[in-house]
């Protein structure tokens, strides 16, 4: 079963508008941003065949991100290493999912978030309603992680040609064997997270061998 937009109609009947979806990808990463998206749809526009991104193909969440960027109003908020390692994750994801929210060129009366937590946003700002596997559920929201997820494995594949020792445009950041075997060999980057555990073994490594 798809993700639907019967959540945003009931709003929209209530007489709330407009209504976001928000969500992150690029929690678990050892190396890159976390990248938060939030999507107004348009409720005579919304894109057949939405769905969480991580259910999706490479290609079809291209497709997807093509048609809601030019059908919604989205908006795309990072949150980079050096955040994450001072704020800790959870705190970095939070504060990127209201960034983008806030960064909507329409404020939304109502926003859905992925998941049990509420970002820092003001109850004077929007109504927040949070939904555990809202990727899956909320339209808005599938649209939110397509965007968020195309977009960080964007950036990711621009950092595999920089740094092209890591293989980043291949694995995104995550800790796979790989990407661990290159940390061993050449140390972390400038887009480490290097209060994460593989990394801060990397730096250990790397100070011994100094």
């Amino acid at each position: 079963m798809l993700p639907n937009f019967r959540r945003e109609k009931r709003a929209y009947t209530s007489g709330l508008a407009p209504v976001a979806g928000c969500d992150e990808a690029g929690v678990a990463p050892l190396a890159g941003p976390v990248v938060a998206a939030a999507v107004i749809l348009d409720p005579k526009r919304v894109p057949k065949g939405l769905d969480d991104s991580k259910r999706l193909t490479a290609e079809r969440r291209e497709e997807l991100f093509t048609e809601i960027c030019a059908t919604a109003e989205i908006a795309v908020a990072f949150a980079p290493p050096a955040r994450i390692d001072r704020d800790n994750i959870f705190r970095a994801r939070m504060w990127a999912l209201a960034q983008a929210v806030r960064a909507l060129p329409l404020r939304p009366a109502l926003v859905y978030v992925d998941g049990p937590h509420r970002p820092p946003l003001a109850e004077d700002f929007c109504a927040v309603e949070t939904l555990v596997n809202g990727d899956a559920l909320c339209a808005s929201i599938a649209a939110a992680s397509i965007v968020a997820k195309v977009t960080r494995d964007r950036l990711m594949c621009r950092l595999g040609e920089t740094f092209p020792d890591y293989g980043f445009e291949r694995h995104k950041g995550y800790g796979t064997e790989l990407h661990i075997a290159a940390l061993s060999r050449h140390g972390p980057t400038p887009h480490h997270r290097t209060s994460f555990q593989p990394v801060v073994a990397s730096r250990a490594v790397e100070a011994v061998e100094d």
